[in-house]
């Protein structure tokens, strides 16, 4: 997934009550539309990721530096988080 596509929050933005819109959450393609047990990623201001829930769009999200979010991609490509 490519999250780089989607567009930054900017750093004054408010992180609670986020919305798919305001903040370009993005989840991948093999979700169900019916939008549950998924989790969504957006591109934050600085290179951070914010992570959420669908089934909690409501709260504020996760939010990680680009060294972690990069350092999770490469592992999950890797098979290091398989069951």
């Amino acid at each position: 997934m490519n999250v780089t596509q989607r567009r930054p929050i900017s750093a004054g933005q408010r992180h609670d009550h986020v919305s798919r819109r305001a903040f370009g959450f993005c989840k991948a393609t093999k979700s169900g539309p019916d939008q549950g047990d998924c989790l969504e990623v957006a591109p934050l201001s600085g290179g951070r990721v914010g992570l959420r829930d669908t089934e909690a769009p409501g709260q504020a999200p996760f939010v990680v530096s680009a060294s972690v979010w990069d350092a999770f991609v490469d592992g999950a490509k890797k098979g290091e988080f398989d069951f």
